[in-house]
């Protein structure tokens, strides 16, 4: 690697870091299942821009866009579906707590 591509690799580094922690700590220390979905989101951006930093490290920018634009995809089914459960939780439960929906069965 080039001092170019170094300190790029690093920069990208840190912020795929950043975005992971941030990620699981709203998943994981939240009982609001809105601030989960968003942290589900946080944690998808930081796979996302680990998927392109890998495409350019290996040069390989065209896999890599075509994987990213799939994940982007999936992302968007995955939060429609998520938001509409947490909608219907809402209006049949009054509430998005996770610690007030103990009558939940399945």
């Amino acid at each position: 690697m080039n001092g170019d591509t170094a300190s790029i690799f690093w920069v990208f580094n840190i912020f795929i870091i950043l975005l992971s922690i941030a990620g699981a700590y709203c998943i994981l220390m939240t009982f609001n299942l809105i601030r989960a979905l968003l942290g589900l989101e946080i944690l998808m951006k930081a796979a996302t821009l680990l998927i392109i930093l890998a495409g350019y490290l290996t040069h390989q920018s065209g896999l890599a866009q075509a994987m990213v634009i799939t994940l982007i995809v999936i992302e968007v089914v995955v939060m429609v579906v998520a938001g509409g459960i947490i909608l219907s939780l809402f209006r049949h439960y009054k509430t998005i707590d996770t610690r007030k929906l103990n009558q939940l069965k399945g």
